[in-house]
């Protein structure tokens, strides 16, 4: 392979550096201006922030990377996708509406001031940066193998991901919001334009077309394209990847049901609700965010078409990157679908990482433990958290050897609970602190043993079971301290329910 392919991903990350650090000066010198942009966000910005986000190492390794190996079980991130932001379009301009009243930039910041508890604003600072971390380490595996294949073995997985984030790191840094959000506009248009010209190219080089491709699939390997799929892939003894069994429809159901309800949950994408201009604006991105999912379906075509490719991959997530570096294309096309994939890890990585930062000093330091900064003195802290993000990232990214899929489902387990308690938040005025507390305590040990200590029963997401002990114990709580607790919920959700902008 030419050495074109690397020089255009060196050309992409220098302008992303530029485009990252250029927009440092139009925010205010505050915490407000470097978490929330100074909440003046447009819709196009707002559009690619809030898709590209979400869409992320995982769409362009992950994803191809399960359909190769477990057929349409992949799919699941289509029936998630579609229907995953639609609680937002009710939530976020109620949560818009109490945010610039009180000053809030954190979902955390919003479900304590609805209870007056610093207690809540820790326990959710804690759930955000535990699954948060395991998010970027996605990010950074992604762009660590693709840098690893795309220099044909001499730049290694870990320092590839060193490179990247080193420039994700810098412009993070120093412009917070508003460079989260303009790389992620040059990288949101960059990565859906890749991935349709590659998406509709390999498939017709390899199969004639789509349909031809399937058509082959489902003459020499049926079971690819029987719902709900295989299960997890393992390797031999040669490294060749071997696919698993017949798949469940227990746990393909629990995985997109749990998807659905944390997807709104996830910290960085709620705080758009707190960056936007005005409402019409959040409720326009809501109305066009399905859209984001269109670019998905050329990846599960790049998945597709590797099924019948005669040199696999030792591993599924490697998939693609391999497939295109071993095949007869143009350098120029191979280089760009890789700038793509680095765009679809770092659109991802700069806004969790900026995320979790906030979320440990806005909710945690200061909405927990009562710090009293000053708004300079407050972003320095975001920043010095934010490296602290990265290294903590990096050791997982580095030291972790599962799939990226396997990954992005352990992390939404903690986030789905906190599903209900946003729900009570905006709208039940009879929650109590002590009832979502509960619930949400609750919730978050019961997904948490079933990760590390039981096995989920019947193949389970143990996010859902987590959420099978929130919900009645933030209603049975609530109702027994009831009279006992007061908090300012009258004032807070008439701010909530009153049509702003």
């Amino acid at each position: 392979m030419s050495s074109l392919p690397l020089a255009i991903c060196v050309l992409y990350l220098v302008a992303c550096l530029i485009i990252g650090i250029l927009p440092g000066s139009k925010a205010s010198d505050s915490a407000e201006g470097y978490v929330a942009g100074d909440r003046n966000l447009g819709p196009l910005v707002m559009y690619f922030i809030t898709g590209a986000t979400l869409f992320s190492a995982f769409a362009f390794l992950g994803m191809p990377g399960w359909a190769y190996s477990k057929g349409v079980a992949a799919c699941y991130v289509l029936g998630y996708g579609i229907l995953g932001f639609l609680p937002f379009y009710f939530l976020g301009p109620r949560a818009a509406r109490v945010g610039r009243t009180y000053g809030l930039v954190t979902q955390a910041e919003m479900v304590a001031r609805r209870f007056d508890s610093r207690a809540l604003a820790g326990l959710m600072a804690i759930v955000s940066v535990y699954a948060l971390v395991p998010y970027v380490a996605i990010q950074m595996q992604g762009a660590g193998y693709v840098l690893n294949v795309v220099s044909e073995g001499y730049i290694s997985r870990d320092v590839g991901a060193a490179i990247v984030y080193g420039v994700v790191l810098v412009y993070v840094l120093r412009s917070g919001v508003l460079g989260v959000g303009w790389t992620n506009t040059f990288q949101g248009i960059l990565m859906m334009s890749m991935a349709w010209v590659i998406g509709l190219y390999v498939p017709w080089k390899l199969h004639g077309g789509v349909s031809e491709m399937f058509t082959a699939i489902g003459e020499s390997k049926p079971e690819l394209l029987r719902a709900p799929g295989l299960l997890s892939p393992s390797t031999d003894e040669g490294g060749v990847l071997v696919r698993g069994g017949p798949g469940s429809w227990v746990t393909y159901t629990s995985q997109v049901v749990v998807s659905i309800i944390g997807f709104t949950c996830w910290p960085q994408l709620f705080m758009r609700a707190f960056n936007a201009k005005d409402e019409r604006t959040l409720r326009r991105t809501v109305i066009l965010y399905p859209t984001f999912q269109l670019f998905l379906l050329p990846l599960l075509f790049l998945g597709f078409s590797a099924v019948l490719y005669a040199l696999p991959p030792g591993q599924s997530d490697q998939v693609v990157p391999h497939m295109l570096t071993q095949m007869d294309l143009p350098g120029i096309v191979v280089g760009l679908f890789i700038a793509g994939a680095l765009a679809a890890s770092m659109s991802s990585g700069d806004a969790i990482i900026h995320t979790a930062a906030s979320v440990f000093v806005r909710d945690g330091m200061v909405a927990c433990m009562g710090a009293k900064p000053g708004p300079r003195q407050e972003r320095t802290w975001i920043r010095r958290v934010i490296l602290l993000v990265v290294v903590s990232a990096y050791g997982l990214a580095v030291s972790y050897k599962g799939s990226l899929v396997g990954l992005l489902l352990y992390a939404y387990g903690p986030i789905a609970q906190f599903g209900p308690v946003l729900v009570a938040t905006l709208y039940w005025r009879g929650a109590t602190r002590s009832g979502v507390l509960a619930g949400l305590l609750a919730g978050s040990a019961t997904s948490l043993a079933f990760v590390t200590v039981w096995t989920t029963p019947f193949g389970l997401h143990a996010g859902l079971l987590g959420l099978v002990v929130n919900v009645p114990a933030l209603l049975i709580v609530s109702r027994l301290t009831r009279q006992a607790e007061e908090t300012e919920g009258e004032a807070f959700l008439a701010c909530a329910q009153t049509p702003g902008a």
